[in-house]
């Protein structure tokens, strides 16, 4: 016959871990009522506090964390420690973007570095409400009909460039032509050109003078904001031309706010 395994002998111990769980919960109770007791609230409130963080610090039951008065869903919302607190929190706010600088001292340093361009018209130079406008006129910057930034015009828009650099304010660059229509094997209309004009202007910024590519954007308005008649010659060269504009405070109301 198979011979039955001996039986496990009965763990006559377990009552030990009820009677532990019941003198701490007498422990608790007691370190109220002697807390209530006391004349001294503050003192009494320190004490109970006191209590409180060692028991949950020291990972007793959830049972004695309820019976000192602090709840289960609570419990889960609040951190004990509070180096615990994720690292999002404790990060300073972000700084608000710089406030755009004032543009009478730009004004007054590019009249003074641009004195001899301004003489002779290579170049324009005007303070309005949006912003203060750097005209730079066709003839000195590009060939007829073509967007490639002359060579020769590099001195003048390093010049232009520091200036930009020494201040934090947005640059819009904004091409114009005059108002003969060009279709050629590279650009069909006044439009395409007007644009290429004021993206090359940009790349020219970027990449050779290190203008920050979030302070520059492009428009192109071809024909359709003349400064001059277009009925002359000497009128229609004051036409073709990319206004470099360093944006004021009233300017930037018109832009998009970017959202971050």
């Amino acid at each position: 016959m198979r011979r039955r395994s001996p039986a496990s002998p009965e763990n006559h111990d377990r009552w030990l871990v009820s009677y532990a769980d019941f003198i701490t919960l007498l422990f608790a109770f007691f370190v109220v009522m002697f807390s209530s007791a006391q004349a001294d609230h503050s003192k009494a409130k320190a004490v109970s506090e006191s209590v409180k963080e060692a028991l949950e610090n020291g990972q007793f039951s959830q049972t004695l964390a309820i019976a000192l008065g602090r709840g289960k869903h609570e419990n889960s919302r609040m951190p004990a420690n509070p180096d615990r607190v994720p690292k999002s929190e404790n990060l300073p706010p972000k700084p608000p973007p710089p406030q755009p600088a004032d543009l009478t001292k730009s004004l007054a340093n590019l009249q003074r570095d641009l004195d001899k361009e301004l003489k002779n018209g290579k170049i324009g130079l005007k303070l309005e409400g949006r912003g203060l406008v750097v005209s730079l006129r066709e003839a000195t910057f590009f060939a007829s009909g073509d967007d490639t930034v002359a060579a020769t015009s590099m001195p003048i828009l390093a010049r232009i460039a520091a200036s930009i650099q020494g201040i934090s304010n947005p640059v819009r660059l904004e091409g114009f032509t005059d108002a003969v229509p060009i279709h050629n094997s590279r650009f069909r209309s006044n439009w395409e050109l007007s644009v290429a004009r004021s993206i090359a202007m940009l790349e020219l910024l970027r990449q050779k003078f290190d203008v920050p590519a979030e302070r520059l954007a492009v428009a192109g308005y071809a024909e359709n904001a003349p400064v001059d008649t277009n009925d002359t010659e000497e009128g229609r060269a004051h036409n073709r031309r990319v206004d470099l504009v360093i944006l004021s405070a009233e300017g930037l109301k018109s832009e998009p706010n970017a959202s971050r």
